[in-house]
């Protein structure tokens, strides 16, 4: 089980396959590593690498949660790469994962060789991040995994993801959550609702446009699924007129977010992986 020591004392799991442009694959707010797992073996004649934010999945929980943030967790990047050697990479980034891309084009901007953004953009919609903060850090109330995934696919049938067989949400349930002795866990510090709810009492969410425009001469994406509640339209018509050379693709039957192997997914991460060559 690969895993490396963080600068102040965690041990955080990541995975690492393949060979060829390394692709760092960051996670959502309360995913992990797993989330990739439908895009992976599309992901051919590439170093894959998927990370465990910290309290998530199989990296270790933080003491202090107020350091789940998204420079912290940006840190843990840069000290990522760095265990493995890697000056630069391609992030393709699940929402939070997007975010802490962006904020590297910033501070750390010699190690993005290019940026896919999965259904994020410089502007959150308040509908979607409210839902967001209702559900972080609450137990869910299921007795198995089947009756999560079951219950997953009633629910989405006639919301943001209709058409998905109830295979993949089976598959999804047991990469978020864990079953205890007769529920289900959280794959993540619950603490992290903690930390998300008081970061945003403070105030201090910047206005995320000029990372976005740090990204300015990278080859960049960003996927949205059609039904999204927190990337809308109007902001990726934005991103685009700021960014001309931006690949945008829409998922059609999907909200947030997609699972990155629908076709349209598919074809705007190869866009940016061709468009970047790999020294010989």
């Amino acid at each position: 089980m690969p895993r490396f020591d963080t600068s102040d004392g965690l041990s955080l799991h990541y995975t690492d396959q393949g060979d060829g442009l390394p692709v760092l694959c960051l996670p959502g707010l309360t995913r992990n590593g797993d989330d990739f797992q439908f895009v992976l073996p599309h992901l051919k004649g590439v170093r894959a690498i998927t990370l465990d934010s910290r309290g998530r999945g199989l990296s270790e929980w933080d003491g202090d949660y107020m350091n789940y943030s998204i420079p912290r967790e940006a840190a843990d990047v840069v000290e990522l790469c760095a265990f493995l050697g890697l000056e630069r990479v391609v992030i393709l980034g699940t929402s939070r994962g997007g975010l802490i891309a962006m904020g590297l084009a910033v501070t750390h901007p010699q190690l993005l060789q290019g940026v896919i953004l999965n259904d994020i953009g410089p502007v959150i919609d308040e509908d979607g991040l409210d839902r967001i903060k209702d559900y972080v850090g609450v137990t869910p109330r299921f007795p198995d995994l089947e009756t999560a995934a079951q219950t997953m696919a009633k629910a989405e049938a006639g919301g943001e993801f209709p058409n998905v067989p109830l295979s993949r949400w089976r598959a999804h349930a047991a990469a978020i959550y864990r079953q205890a002795d007769n529920h289900v866990v959280l794959r993540y510090d619950p603490r992290l609702g903690d930390a998300m709810r008081e970061q945003a009492k403070a105030g201090d969410f910047p206005d995320l446009w000029p990372f976005f425009d740090a990204l300015k001469g990278k080859p960049v994406a960003v996927i949205r699924g059609a039904n999204s509640d927190l990337l809308s339209e109007a902001t990726v018509a934005e991103m685009s007129r700021r960014h001309g050379d931006l690949v945008v693709a829409t998922v059609p039957d999907r909200g947030h977010v997609p699972f990155l192997d629908e076709p349209e997914a598919l074809k705007a991460i190869n866009a940016v992986l061709k468009s970047i060559r790999v020294p010989a």
